[in-house]
């Protein structure tokens, strides 16, 4: 059981692209000014709008594959403040990866150039918080993407999966990444974690279609709601992330067991697992997202999020809240300009057995 204290105050051909414009990240055109992400909203309406990942290679277990599944020849850049990275993490762990691909995580600060790598100087909380050890010498994640094509005009995204045999960068898309650790290693894996399966045949369905909801309206709402840049952009975003959020609610209270669907850990938790740990810490305030917190608005998502914190090391150990309200409230200069983060909420996350006031007053 995971004890760590918090701080006290698809599959390669069958993947619909929709499901993937996600990204923590700078564009080259806005290297030179902090409104850069506020580029990210239509200027005629003011939504949020995220750009397509660019490499979109695959591991493979197949003999001629371009990239074999082998171990040791991957390295994973990933940052602990990205929901979009932490499911690569969890995964990575989940599958018993950890001795087959490395990982550095940046620091959690990201301005004019991009994801920044820690220096020596730096003191960040969490594993492999360093220098890049690929490459050294790079300052910035964009130093890996430049190297692999001097001309590159896309976004310097994290997670990043980078192949250190051909020198070049496989993928930058989340959901791709992780359903290649799904299965992809297997045959090197002890049958402890090859029998993990995050994705079973039986709830494919299912997972696929809640993941269509859950990522526009909850893990991408959140940012809709943020980035937007009109009144009504982000009151219609805001007003479907919670319908969505109500929507998840109903459906662990119907759960017959402690995960989304019953007793099965799957991807469809992974995947919402990052946004709902980041809600209260930072989407309710940095983002205006405030009709409802979790630990006072959602028993059930509340209890669900809490379980997978405190009882699985795959979620709990992968989840940094300093990284997490420090790199929001200090990065998103055009919403937080004078880069103050927030004390609340204390704690970060609570107990398994206690609850906030309020809900307390309402169980007596």
């Amino acid at each position: 059981m995971f004890r760590s204290v918090a701080r006290f105050g698809l599959l390669q051909n069958q993947i619909t692209p929709k499901l993937f414009t996600r990204q923590f990240t700078s564009t080259p055109a806005a290297m030179d000014k902090t409104s850069g992400i506020l580029s990210w909203a239509d200027k005629s309406t003011g939504e949020f709008k995220r750009q397509q990942s660019v490499f979109r290679d695959f591991i493979s277990s197949k003999p001629d594959a371009k990239f074999p599944a082998e171990k040791g020849r991957y390295h994973l850049y990933v940052s602990y403040a990205c929901p979009w990275a932490h499911r690569a993490l969890i995964v990575r762990k989940l599958k018993g990866l950890e001795d087959f691909i490395s990982y550095t995580s940046v620091h959690w600060e990201m301005l004019e150039k991009g994801w920044r790598f820690a220096t020596s100087e730096d003191n960040e909380p969490g594993e492999h918080v360093e220098a890049d050890p690929v490459h050294e010498g790079f300052t910035h994640l964009r130093n890996i993407y430049f190297s692999v094509n001097k001309d590159y005009e896309g976004r310097f995204t994290v997670p990043t999966l980078y192949d250190k045999k051909q020198n070049t960068i496989v993928s930058n898309e989340s959901s791709e990444i992780i359903r290649m650790f799904y299965t992809e290693f297997d045959h090197l894996l002890p049958e402890k974690y090859k029998n993990v399966d995050l994705l079973p045949e039986d709830l494919k369905p299912k997972i696929e279609e809640t993941n269509e909801w859950t990522y526009h309206d909850i893990n991408n709402g959140v940012y809709k709601s943020g980035f937007a840049s009109s009144q009504d952009a982000y009151e219609t975003a805001v007003k479907q992330l919670f319908t969505s959020l109500d929507r998840a609610e109903a459906d662990l209270a119907k759960s017959s067991g402690p995960f989304y669907f019953g007793d099965r850990l799957t991807e469809a938790d992974v995947r919402l697992y990052t946004t709902i740990i980041r809600f209260d810490p930072v989407y309710v305030q940095h983002f205006k997202c405030n009709l409802r917190d979790i630990r006072s608005g959602y028993p059930n998502l509340h209890k669900w999020v809490r379980n997978l914190y405190w009882n699985h090391e795959a979620f709990g150990s992968t989840t940094e809240f300093t990284h997490i309200k420090k790199h929001y409230t200090k990065s998103h200069r055009q919403i937080n300009p004078f880069s103050i983060t927030p004390v609340g909420p204390v704690p970060d996350i609570l107990p398994l057995d206690e609850e906030v006031p309020a809900v307390k007053a309402a169980l007596k």
